[in-house]
């Protein structure tokens, strides 16, 4: 800490200097070392990891200068915590589903614009299917009296072999 504050005092070009952020106890020793070689210390941020000293020479800041320091630090940091914001509501931002292309169109050649609209309107039953239409129907019977008759029938024939 000695030697960058030596370097800072033998640099005739810089009147100020930012140091890396560091802990309580280096920032104190930085402090004692500034007051020792007649340079004025503050420290500025919030959180314990990122405080860091500057070391100015020759005069001490303004208190309107400190502070100008001060909210440039904290504009920082609402910059950086609006940024991590929007990049997590955009991660969670769920998108609509939707297909890629439009198969109607895609497949209109083999489908034809209005095939499944005439499809419908001729769609007959198909006995084989299971689908019956209710006027072949031979009585409204239940599933039980229809397993019943089944049965009956299944029982009658088992007797005759």
């Amino acid at each position: 800490m000695e030697k960058t504050v030596s370097d800072f005092i033998q640099d005739s070009n810089l009147q100020k200097k930012r140091c890396e952020p560091m802990g309580k106890l280096e920032r104190s020793i930085l402090h004692d070392v500034a007051e020792v070689a007649g340079l004025a210390s503050f420290s500025f941020g919030e959180d314990k990891e990122s405080r860091y000293v500057m070391l100015f020479k020759k005069f001490a800041p303004s208190d309107e200068e400190l502070e100008a320091y001060r909210k440039a630090e904290e504009r920082r940091r609402r910059k950086e915590r609006a940024a991590l914001e929007t990049e997590e509501a955009s991660r969670s931002q769920k998108r609509p589903a939707s297909p890629n292309s439009n198969y109607r169109d895609k497949y209109s050649h083999l489908i034809g614009t209005s095939a499944a609209k005439d499809a419908a309107h001729t769609l007959q039953a198909n006995q084989s299917y299971g689908c019956v239409p209710v006027a072949n129907k031979r009585g409204a019977r239940s599933i039980e009296e229809a397993v019943d008759e089944i049965r009956a029938r299944g029982a009658g024939s088992g007797s005759s072999v």
